[in-house]
């Protein structure tokens, strides 16, 4: 089976970084955490962990996209690159929002699926807890395909639901921690 697997970064890093401040005690509980915008700001994920994963061995990967927009620093796109994602990158809106990252993502899913993806020996994996994603996951399992969501358990109820599976990402947040 082959694995073509898309990855909200900014998703997967903010919400690692709230589940890290609850297991170090930062906050309560997730809840707290959401409310009062408690982040563990030194949490960072192992991309090659991820990769490793969520993709399977490399002659199982049908492709490992990843995007988000750009931090800080310009290595950390190259890091990221070398663990086996390819990488696009979207400049934040004036006030924050990376729709453009969503939409991406779900028009490359959907375009992916129609030309690339054998919906008999492949699956399609989704890194993110978002239900913005709700549609695309729905329409393409109806067409077919078998879309797993990876995330923590606090992802999106509606998007748990509508996948074909659900992979949760909390027992593996140390190994996931770089």
């Amino acid at each position: 089976m082959l694995t073509y697997t898309y990855v909200d970064n900014s998703n997967l890093f903010i919400e690692g970084q709230r589940l890290s401040a609850v297991k170090k005690r930062m906050a309560r509980d997730l809840k707290d955490a959401i409310d009062n915008r408690i982040i563990d700001h030194g949490w960072q994920p192992d991309y090659g962990r991820l990769h490793a994963l969520v993709c399977g061995d490399h002659s199982e990967i049908g492709v490992a996209n990843l995007w988000g927009s750009p931090p800080p620093y310009d290595s950390f796109w190259r890091i990221v690159e070398s663990k086996g994602f390819k990488v696009t990158t979207y400049d934040k809106s004036p006030n924050g929002t990376e729709k453009k990252v969503d939409v991406a993502i779900a028009y490359q899913m959907t375009k992916d699926a129609f030309t690339l993806i054998d919906r008999t020996k492949s699956e399609i994996t989704l890194v993110s807890g978002d239900k913005d994603f709700v549609p695309v996951v729905e329409d393409l399992k109806k067409e077919g395909f078998r879309v797993c969501v990876a995330f923590w358990a606090h992802a999106a109820r509606e998007l748990r639901h509508v996948s074909s599976s659900f992979f949760d990402l909390d027992p593996w947040h140390g190994h996931l921690t770089r």
